[in-house]
C-alpha cells in the first residue's frame, strides 16, 4: 500500500513538474506562433548545435559555428530548441555544460539573420522563440554550467545567464554589447541578470556594455571559478570535473535538489514549500533514502 500510494505521488509530481517546465511563456494572444517562427528562422542556415550525453549523467551541449565565433543562425537557434527537448525526455541526466567551438563561447546573433530579420514583427517573433527556449533551458532538472573561453557577447552573454553556473577560462570575457546595437537583451537575459549579480550591477553591465573579465565576474558572483586551462579540450576536462561534486549520487537526487532550488527562486514563498514538500514526498522512503539508510551514512 505504501509503495503504492509513493508511485502514485511521484507520477503526479513528475507529471505537473514537466508540465510546468514546457508551459510556453507567450501564445496566439501575444502574436506567437511558434511553427511559422521556426520556419523564418530555419531561412538563415549554417552552423550547428551538438549534443552528447555522457554515461556519467552529463551532458555536453557544443554551439558550433566558428567562422563566426558561434553566433547563432536561425537554424542554430532551432536546432537548441530540439536539444533542450531531447535533454528535458533524457531521464537519467544530471549535469549540463555549454561550450562553444574553437575556443570560443557566442558571439550573439548571426548578423546576416538580423539585418534580414530588422522589421520589429520578425525581432519580437525571435525575441519569443529565444525567451521560450532559454526558460526551458534554465527549468531542466539538470544543474547546467557554461564554461566561458574568448568571447560571450550579446546573446552570447544572455545564453551563460540560463545556465546556474558560470565557469571562465584566462582571457576570456562576458559582455552585454546590446546598448551598442541600439538594443537592450531580448532572449532574457537582462531580467536573469538581476538574481545573479543584483540589480545595481545588472544595471552597470547593461547601460555601460561594461567588459566583464574572470577577475571582475568572480567579484560580482557572475562566475564561480577561474579555471587553470585556457585551451578547449583542457578546460572541458576541468569544468566537468568541477561539476561532478554536484552531480556525484542518483539522478533522482540531483534532479530533485535542481527543481527545489529552482522553485526557491522562481516561486512565492508559499508555492515554493509546497514544491519544496511534493518533491521530498517523491523521495522519501524511495530507493536512494532506503539505501542510504543501509549504509547508515556518518556526516563529517
Amino acid at each position: 500500500m505504501a509503495i503504492s500510494l509513493w508511485k502514485s505521488l511521484l507520477q503526479t509530481t513528475k507529471i505537473r513538474i514537466l508540465q510546468q517546465r514546457r508551459v510556453s511563456l507567450y501564445s496566439s494572444a501575444d502574436g506567437y506562433e511558434e511553427e511559422a517562427i521556426k520556419k523564418k528562422l530555419q531561412q538563415f542556415a549554417g552552423g550547428c548545435i551538438n549534443l552528447s550525453r555522457e554515461d556519467n549523467g552529463i551532458g555536453i551541449l557544443t554551439l558550433n559555428n566558428p567562422k563566426l565565433m558561434n553566433a547563432f543562425t536561425g537554424t542554430m537557434m532551432v536546432e537548441l530548441q530540439e536539444k533542450v527537448t531531447e535533454l528535458e525526455n533524457w531521464k537519467d541526466g544530471k549535469g549540463l555544460i555549454i561550450y562553444g567551438a574553437g575556443n570560443t563561447f557566442c558571439s550573439g546573433s548571426d548578423l546576416n539573420a538580423v539585418k534580414a530579420m530588422s522589421n520589429p514583427q520578425d525581432g519580437m517573433n525571435m525575441c519569443m522563440f529565444m525567451q521560450n527556449t532559454l526558460t526551458r533551458l534554465m527549468r531542466l532538472p539538470l544543474i547546467s554550467v557554461a564554461l566561458v573561453q574568448g568571447k560571450a557577447f550579446g546573446g552570447g552573454a544572455e545564453l551563460t545567464t540560463a545556465c546556474d553556473f558560470r565557469l571562465m577560462t584566462p582571457g576570456s570575457e562576458i559582455r552585454f554589447v546590446h546598448k551598442h546595437m541600439g538594443l537592450v537583451p531580448g532572449w532574457g537575459g537582462g531580467a536573469r541578470l538581476v538574481p545573479i549579480v543584483g540589480s545595481r550591477a545588472a544595471l552597470r553591465l547593461l547601460s555601460g556594455a561594461t567588459r566583464v573579465d574572470p577577475e571582475t565576474a568572480l567579484h560580482l558572483g557572475l562566475s564561480e571559478k577561474t579555471l587553470s586551462a585556457a585551451d578547449g579540450a583542457e578546460a572541458l576536462e576541468e569544468a566537468q570535473a568541477w561539476l561532478s561534486q554536484y552531480t556525484e549520487g542518483p539522478a533522482a537526487v540531483i534532479r530533485a535538489a535542481k527543481l527545489v532550488a529552482r522553485a526557491g527562486r522562481e516561486l512565492p514563498l508559499e508555492a515554493a514549500l509546497r514544491t519544496e514538500k511534493d518533491v521530498f514526498g517523491t523521495l522519501w522512503g524511495g530507493p536512494a533514502n532506503l539505501q542510504a539508510l543501509l549504509r547508515k551514512p556518518k556526516h563529517k
